[in-house]
């Protein structure tokens, strides 16, 4: 049997359609940061982008979201790991720490609900922030499940020590 895409290849090798397929649709990179000005520590909210179609659970406008909103990130190989926020289920993130997709990815899964069967979907827990005063922003502050740690420095892992990533 052949291994999957994502076992045999590095991230930047991915075709476009392979990078696309490892979005497991959960929206949480959707979902407003704050940055704390004195500890640099991200905080995240229960707001979700403006673009992002509660209903549906994905961008409402997929292909022009860099143009309509200035502040959503692309996610790329070459920024994966400075992207300090990403939470610890992002496949984009797990791969490049050299780990597996989760059984609920719908990669693995074949189907995209068990992303919410699992609880990490944000679809039911969001409001837009086209509802929201940005004033108002910290009372949305909240813990989200399996958000994990904010990842380490540019080629440190979590002790300090060089990453160990095999795909690299």
């Amino acid at each position: 049997m052949t291994e999957p895409f994502w076992k045999t290849k590095r991230l930047e090798e991915m075709t476009p359609a392979e990078w696309e397929s490892l979005c497991d649709g959960c929206g949480r990179c959707c979902l407003v940061k704050l940055e704390d000005e004195d500890s640099g520590e991200i905080l995240t909210t229960s707001v979700v982008c403006a673009l992002y179609d509660t209903e549906k659970g994905c961008c409402s406008d997929y292909g022009n979201r860099f143009s309509a909103m200035p502040d959503c990130i692309n996610l790329k190989p070459e920024n994966i790991a400075t992207i300090r926020w990403l939470p610890a289920t992002c496949a984009y993130r797990l791969l490049h720490e050299g780990r597996d997709l989760p059984p609920w990815h719908p990669l693995r899964s074949g189907d995209p609900a068990t992303v919410r069967e699992a609880g990490i979907s944000i679809i039911d827990d969001v409001i837009s922030e086209a509802a929201v005063d940005v004033d108002d922003l910290p009372a949305y502050i909240r813990e989200w499940p399996r958000m994990g740690p904010p990842q380490p420095p540019l080629g440190q892992d979590r002790e300090g020590e060089e990453e160990k990533n095999p795909r690299k």
